[in-house]
């Protein structure tokens, strides 16, 4: 090479030698500067995830330095295979002025973060040294679901308390954002922008392709210190729009001072509550989701979480029709339109489908689901769902008439929350000792037990003026029974007497197990009919279904992401508004399930419902008061109380180092403006501001929000799944739970036959339409999260993590203790062990 050439090229040949890290700085994690010069002859790496881009000066002559250079490239890259390097550094570089310290790696890539080299000072006559930019490196996870990748464009900037970013577009070689990928990339800024404050993501249009959906987990953000601050998403976005995401550092609207975070706040309430609204469904009810609100919204407009413009209102369109092959109607346009964050997966979906399609269609093919007239008898009952049969199923068939087993189901059947501890008769059950001292003994009376705290009382009162209708043509009939129990002294709960109406006389004999066979097990039958009803309409769907839906819906109307409860309530709402919405328009719906299955039909359901709810009571909502107010706390082998209370404590003491984490006193709790319009609107919407229901309209101590909140999480999965998975199990024998009743309740004694037994039971094809949809509810599609499971890592500090695994070894010690307890039971109870008990309502 001339030596003028040379003399040319050497103060960026001199600059590229001296700044290129060495081994022993690539080993350590130091790294030197990103630079520019010149024109670019770029090269981008990763040294430890941090990218390079160096920019180097070049004569245009020297082949011989340019060959050289290339192949210490090439040494290099056999070195780092994942690097590539714009130039080599054949001779030691300079130490580095200052380092900053080593801090923890990327919880997603594992990358640690490298050490920032101060700029090194240009040298005497070379002003083309430039100083360092500020490098902020972004760690990007999609979410590992069916089509959540997307092909849009996506950007971020980066905003801090010292200004932000330039939008800087997310792109490398090949496919961004596929499914369950984890990206890298860099943002640089011209200066540091101090404490990360919000990351705004943008979605934007990719040449001619289709807009698309994007799950967005996480991200990453490591700053030029080191620094990680960690943005949870954990939601689809869609179409083309901008979301602003925060640190997972949980703060409440105390905590926030800034005037760009409470607008921030503001903006994001505002936005998810003009997208969620409420909706009167009927008078007395909870109000519930309008899913009209989705289907006015233009495809390009759905609200995501975190949307900050209004809908657009397109009218009403909803509609309600039969389809082939579905014996009642279905509210087919809310079906068609739910906001994605809220709705089923792709997997829970085509589960559903595949749990019921198989189903039906083996009825169908047998002619079950069309086949009108009473059963020829009762055996053929068992070939409704031969090839689906369980442990239970099986015991119950054996043992169904049996009394024993009668009230075994008071305690843990699927509404174990009916009996009342009395210790004096009502005057509407004019109950003798002569009555019933055969089955007490000589050695007892009707008194005696009384005082003992053995006589046990399920009162039927709410059937008393429930409407009822037609199936097939057919008058329909319900009783308001009074069920008289009797704790023996071996342990075991056993009817004593049973009373179909609420007025004695006459025409309402009471019913004992001295009578006929037939008259005795009508009187059951008839039992556990109102039990069916009472279960399925008020424990089941309103106390579970439509109260976690309310709590839902005020979860997502009034707590921000940031806000502390909003992280802890989240995971118990998933997929409570979708599975509502999907029973709302196949059950009840006008003509709907409920329409063509039960004796009371939807006018019935709705006036059992009103009537409930005007009773529930915040003690009902709580199981330790309840069961103290029940008097039921001494009774033995109560599965359902031992393990529900066991449940409850774990919950409780989870929800209590949470809020001891986030709200340290009184006052930290009263000044939280967002968390009272919470409690209110769930007192206003969930319980129509009735005072006397006991529930609050206001928290005042952290006390408060532990037991409200753990009622809550307690509802919305443990007793969800008390009262939901076993229906199937017990309901599959379809004399243990009739739907409806062809006869009217008898009024004289002696006159019940098997014949005139089974002209009382529900037809042929209600009771496989009922069955049919026993089986479906019973079983919880794919896509499952267990109790206490949290794979999206809402809160990112240390605590509630900590909180978290001490919850989640809490639950599998009480799965441990209730496994080794079934192996010792005839009939093992397992509808509450922690890993079968699903996190939310979500079936």
């Amino acid at each position: 090479m001339p030596r003028g050439a040379f003399r040319r090229c050497l103060p960026a040949l001199y600059f590229a030698f001296f700044t290129c890290p060495t081994p022993e700085q690539r080993m350590s994690g130091t790294q030197a500067p990103d630079i520019h010069l010149g024109e670019p002859a770029r090269g981008t790496g990763c040294v430890r995830g941090k990218q390079t881009s160096i920019r180097v000066q070049d004569c245009g002559r020297g082949e011989g330095a340019r060959a050289a250079s290339r192949e210490l490239r090439r040494e290099r890259a056999q070195e780092h295979p994942r690097e590539s390097w714009a130039l080599a550094q054949p001779y030691p570089a300079p130490q580095p002025l200052a380092l900053h310290p080593e801090t923890q790696p990327c919880p997603a890539c594992r990358s640690p973060p490298p050490g920032r080299l101060l700029p090194r000072p240009a040298l005497p006559g070379h002003p083309f040294l430039l100083p360092i930019m500020a490098v902020y490196r972004l760690c990007v996870t999609t979410g590992p679901y069916l089509r959540a990748g997307t092909l849009d464009n996506i950007s971020v900037t980066l905003v801090g308390t010292c200004g932000e970013s330039p939008k800087q577009r997310l792109d490398r070689m090949g496919r961004d954002f596929a499914s369950g990928s984890v990206q890298k990339y860099k943002v640089r800024c011209t200066a540091e922008l101090g404490e990360l404050l919000l990351l705004r993501v943008h979605k934007e249009r990719y040449a001619f392709f289709r807009k698309d959906s994007w799950y967005c987990s996480r991200i990453c953000v490591t700053e030029p210190d080191g620094t990680v601050s960690h943005f949870p998403c954990y939601q689809w976005i869609e179409g083309y729009r901008t979301v602003e995401l925060r640190p997972g550092t949980a703060r409440t609207i105390c905590q926030d001072s800034l005037p760009l975070l409470l607008d921030h706040r503001t903006r994001e309430l505002r936005a998810r509550q003009e997208c969620y609204r409420w909706k009167i469904y009927a008078p007395g009810f909870p109000c519930m989701v309008d899913v009209n609100s989705f289907q006015e919204m233009e495809s390009d407009k759905k609200f995501a979480l975190t949307k900050m413009t209004t809908c657009v209102d397109q009218g009403d369109s909803s509609g309600n029709r039969y389809l082939p092959g579905f014996p009642m109607k279905i509210d087919i346009p809310s079906l068609m339109y739910m906001e994605p964050n809220i709705r089923y997966s792709a997997t829970k979906t085509i589960s559903l489908l595949f749990n019921a399609i198989p189903a039906s269609l083996g009825m169908k093919l047998r002619g079950l689901l069309d086949r009108k007239g009473s059963w020829k008898k009762l055996d053929d009952m068992q070939n409704i769902f031969w090839c689906h049969k369980t442990f239970t199923t099986k015991y119950v068939t054996e043992h169904w008439c049996e009394d024993h087993f009668f009230g075994y189901q008071y305690l843990n059947g699927v509404n174990p929350v009916m009996l009342h501890c009395i210790s004096s008769l009502p005057s509407k059950l004019p109950v003798t000792n002569d009555m019933v001292a055969p089955l007490l003994g000589q050695d007892t009376c009707l008194q005696t037990e009384l005082e003992r705290g053995n006589i046990f009382l399920a009162d039927y009162w709410i059937l008393a003026e429930a409407p009822t209708h037609c199936l097939n043509g057919r008058q329909q009939y319900v009783a308001a029974p009074l069920c008289l129990l009797w704790l023996s002294p071996q342990g075991a709960l056993v009817p004593l007497a049973i009373q179909l109406s609420q007025t004695p006389g006459p025409n309402s004999p009471i019913f004992l197990p001295t009578d006929s066979e037939w008259d005795w097990l009508l009187a059951k039958t008839w039992v556990r009919n109102s039990e069916f009803l009472v279960h399925e309409n008020n424990t089941h769907f309103l106390c579970t279904h439509l109260l976690c839906e309310a709590f839902a819906m005020a979860t997502l109307r009034q707590l921000p992401l940031c806000h502390p409860i909003y992280k802890l309530l989240l995971p118990h709402t998933r997929y409570t508004l979708q599975v509502n919405t999907i029973a709302r328009a196949t059950l009840l719906n006008p003509e709907g399930l409920v329409d063509q299955v039960t004796s009371i039909g939807r006018q019935g359901l709705i006036y059992l419902m009103s009537t409930g709810l005007a009773h529930f009571t915040y003690t009902n909502f709580c199981l330790p008061d309840s069961l103290r107010a029940r008097g039921v706390l001494a009774i033995p082998n109560y599965h359902y109380r031992d393990d529900g209370l066991k449940i409850w404590a774990a919950i409780e003491s989870f929800v209590s180092e949470i809020v001891g984490y986030y709200y340290p006193s009184d006052a930290s709790v009263q000044q939280d403006s967002e968390l009272q319009a919470w409690v209110g609107e769930i007192f206003a919407q969930a319980f129509l501001g009735r005072e006397s229901s006991g529930f609050p309209s206001r928290l005042c101590t952290p006390g408060e929000m532990v037991k409200f909140l753990t009622a809550i999480i307690f509802n919305c999965s443990a007793q969800h799944a008390a009262v939901n998975s076993g229906q199937h199990d017990f309901g599959a024998w379809m004399p243990n739970a009739p739907s409806s009743m062809r006869q009217p309740p008898p009024q004289t004694k002696g006159t019940t036959t098997l014949k005139t037994y089974l002209d009382t039971l529900p037809e042929v094809n209600i009771s496989c339409n009922n069955l049919l949809l026993f089986w479906l509810v019973s079983q919880e599609p794919k896509d499952q999260r267990p109790l206490g499971t949290y794979p999206d890592e809402h809160f990112t500090e240390e605590a509630p993590r900590r909180s978290i695994a001490a919850f989640q070894s809490r639950l599998a010690q009480i799965s441990r203790d209730i496994q080794e307890r079934n192996q010792g039971l005839a009939l093992p109870y397992t509808y509450l062990d922690p890993p079968l008990i699903e996190n939310s309502v979500s079936i």
